[in-house]
């Protein structure tokens, strides 16, 4: 059972700044010819401070195009398309500094979706404006006061910030997507930043493809844990979430056993999501894969164990053994 506590914090973050108007910048992240889910769950986000225009931030190699698409978006006033070949690969260093060149010429608020991209570049951008980013943003109370999980989501921290450029890292599983379609934001043409003396280069990428859902978008993930036993036996799930249109997790555990690459881990140090039905197959339930999908709408539990604490937060329970369940339930679809 999760126990949800208000917290307030100190130190430098305590005090309220007092009110003031000010602009929000959204950086966007690119896949493809759009920006992300998680982009649009931001501009969302960013939308809670009442009174601040919002300024889209686009930038990379060849994306004209993606900007011209997201000027479109609702809610979003202006696109800042910073379109440079140094800038192909998301290199840390190099998109840190054209954030900073960017959030420099008077933004008060700078939303970046909580990826790994984003925490890779934003705490980079944050320090060069002596700022301290927060991460895991669940809430907009005002312009100086976020919520954001602690202790695997068992607590709610209450956070007022006073930096002049509050740096957000948000987690878009919290926030609505904003419609793709409606706004009439006007497209600029912005500065790339100088890059640092010593900074990375970017090589090459090598992405495992899918006919299935990203897994952190996903309306259905069908998840596993140590109880399948072997990656060999994934396919039983793969194949449960192709019938559902659905996309494939697992827990650390089953990561950490080799029985699925990385990028299938949800949880705290994994992915977060909150797809409409989250089914969980051999995965007792430790608080810190609860943190990362507590929040699906509808919660299936498939395990042997009926102690197993998966099933304090699930809306359905199995007690049996999966490997009959599974094949049984695919077979039904």
């Amino acid at each position: 059972m999760f126990v949800r506590r208000s917290l307030v914090s100190s130190s430098r973050l305590l005090s309220s700044a007092g009110s003031r108007s000010g602009s929000s910048l959204v950086v966007a992240e690119v896949q493809g010819n759009d920006v992300t889910q998680g982009t649009l769950a931001t501009i969302t986000a960013a939308s809670k401070i009442k009174g601040n225009p919002i300024t889209l931030l686009v930038a990379g190699s060849n994306i004209g195009a993606v900007a011209t698409k997201a000027s479109n978006i609702a809610g979003v006033s202006k696109v800042i398309c910073v379109d440079d070949a140094s800038l192909i690969g998301n290199v840390a260093e190099k998109l840190a500094s054209t954030v900073v060149e960017i959030a420099k010429d008077g933004f008060t608020h700078v939303f970046v979706p909580a990826s790994n991209n984003g925490k890779n570049f934003a705490p980079r951008a944050a320090a060069l404006l002596d700022s301290s980013p927060l991460t895991d943003v669940l809430s907009v109370i005002d312009e100086n006061t976020f919520t954001r999980p602690m202790y695997a989501g068992n607590a709610i921290a209450t956070m007022k910030m006073t930096d002049k450029v509050k740096f957000l890292l948000v987690r878009p599983t919290s926030f609505e997507k904003a419609a793709t379609t409606g706004g009439a934001g006007k497209v600029e043409a912005g500065k790339v930043g100088a890059a640092p003396a010593k900074s990375a280069s970017w090589v090459s990428e090598s992405q495992t493809k899918s006919e299935r859902p990203d897994l952190g978008t996903a309306r259905v993930v069908v998840s596993g844990g140590r109880g399948m036993k072997n990656g060999e036996n994934f396919k039983l799930l793969e194949t449960l979430a192709d019938k559902l249109g659905g996309a494939v997790g697992a827990s650390r555990a089953a990561v950490d056993a080799g029985f699925v690459p990385n990028d299938y881990q949800v949880g705290q140090t994994g992915k977060c999501v909150a797809p409409d039905l989250y089914i969980a197959v051999g995965i007792s339930g430790a608080i810190q894969h609860l943190s990362g999908m507590k929040d699906s709408k509808v919660i299936v539990a498939v395990n042997k164990d009926k102690e197993a604490p998966i099933f304090q937060v699930s809306d359905y329970g199995v007690v049996d053994d999966l490997f009959q369940v599974v094949p049984e339930l695919t077979s039904k679809l």
